[in-house]
């Protein structure tokens, strides 16, 4: 099962018995403005029920959680909605993103609140499934490094063991994803490590593994983020900025074959969708690639870019036959792009680095080699933008509308600093 939202529409549920196969034709089991971050819930009776947020833009109030009754298949609901907590009486503002379990005869709803940078994790518990509710902060940042730490699931093992996943914000980073030990005390959970006097529990940066109950000689392995395009495929670590199309791109000996793709000069950079992103892996980190330009046609842009509130990209247009340097910044909420002239560019090679330093600072290098790479253009600071973090990558496109030509990549290549 999938319980998603639609702000202005409505909860929709699609399933299926392979979820790497066919999903059934999604269906509006709630319609109407308003409701997010469902979560659906099967009784052990039989008898199914859906816990969701609010989202203020859409319904002029936050901070509240409904129930009500499912259908036992979750193709619809039941019932009259109920109001089970309002975090405006109770100092949980904004609460959301419920999840529900049951244990011991109890009916748990795990809700973060307090909002993404600051906030708390907190756990709502009764008999009933429509309440009343009473409620308990389980974590908080306390004296460690993890601000905000809420909003995610409790997971179980088969040894016995229970743990929390939840995420913290790290500004123009993004969201990123921690593990914590749980246990419960007096019926109530307890996330984290609950120090002396404390009956909340606080983050841990480091932790025994836990217990699957098989050996837990498992290597220790992290996504990619390098990439030599050796491949027949993008690697899992890439993300269109757009429902993609395959004739964007190719794979051929060894090198990434972006096409340019025709694009509005109006538009801004980061409203292309033929850009080619990945996440930051780090807080401070360089990105290193080579890019072969013969095949550049007039009107064709190509580089690197770096997405986020503020973007920046270091790019080569060709027009009338020339090649020249460009460093196009702008902010996504603003309809402006200021486009920097930083001199002709006279070979058909490039190599392009971007560093990032203390989570923030973006500032590029070139050269015809990578031994000779020389600082260009303007430190733009990143900032947060669209809750998914910033992301780097290359891009072509023609701003002359013709068929444009193309860009071969002979890698991308992350380095922690």
């Amino acid at each position: 099962y999938i319980c998603f939202p639609m702000p202005d529409e409505g909860i929709y549920m699609t399933t299926t018995k392979d979820p790497f196969g066919k999903w059934s034709k999604p269906v509006n089991i709630r319609p109407g403005a308003g409701w997010i971050d469902p979560c659906p819930f099967w009784d052990d009776d039989g008898k199914a029920y859906l816990v969701a947020g609010v989202a203020k833009s859409r319904i002029g109030y936050k901070s509240v959680l409904h129930m009500v009754e499912m259908q036992p298949d979750g193709m619809g609901l039941i019932g009259e909605e109920v109001k089970i907590f309002d975090g405006n009486e109770n100092d949980q503002v904004t609460i959301e993103g419920p999840k529900m379990y049951k244990r011991n005869g109890w009916y748990y709803i795990f809700a973060p609140a307090g909002g993404v940078k600051t906030g708390w994790q907190t756990v709502l518990r009764s008999k009933n499934p429509f309440g009343p509710y009473e409620y308990k902060v389980v974590m908080r940042q306390g004296d460690s490094p993890v601000n905000g730490p809420h909003q995610g699931a409790w997971v179980d093992t088969v040894t016995g063991q229970d743990w929390f996943l939840h995420f913290q914000d790290v500004y123009a980073g993004g969201r990123i994803v921690h593990l914590q030990p749980m246990h419960w005390e007096n019926d109530w959970p307890i996330i984290g490590i609950n120090k002396p006097g404390n009956d909340y529990g606080e983050p841990v940066m480091e932790y025994t593994k836990p217990d699957i109950g098989k050996s837990n000689s498992y290597p220790v392995c992290e996504p990619d983020t390098s990439d030599d395009f050796t491949s027949d495929k993008l690697g899992m670590q890439w993300q269109w900025n757009a429902n993609y199309k395959k004739e964007w791109y190719d794979l051929e000996n060894g090198q990434l074959i972006l096409h340019a793709q025709a694009a509005d000069p109006k538009t801004q950079l980061c409203d292309i969708s033929n850009l080619l992103l990945q996440k930051w892996p780090a807080p401070e980190f360089s990105i290193t690639t080579c890019l072969h330009l013969e095949e550049m046609k007039d009107g064709d842009v190509a580089g690197l870019v770096s997405l986020g509130g503020c973007y920046t990209a270091l790019a080569v247009q060709k027009i009338n036959g020339k090649m020249s340097l460009q460093q196009r910044t702008g902010n996504w909420t603003k309809d402006d792009e200021v486009r920097t002239g930083l001199g002709e560019w006279n070979s058909d090679v490039i190599y392009i680095q971007m560093k990032v330093e203390k989570e923030t600072y973006r500032t590029f290098y070139v050269g015809t080699t990578e031994e000779n790479l020389q600082p260009v253009g303007q430190m733009v600071e990143a900032t947060p933008g669209r809750w998914v973090g910033v992301k780097d990558g290359l891009f072509a496109i023609n701003e002359q509308g013709m068929e444009g030509g193309l860009v071969a990549a002979d890698y991308f290549v992350y380095q922690e600093l």
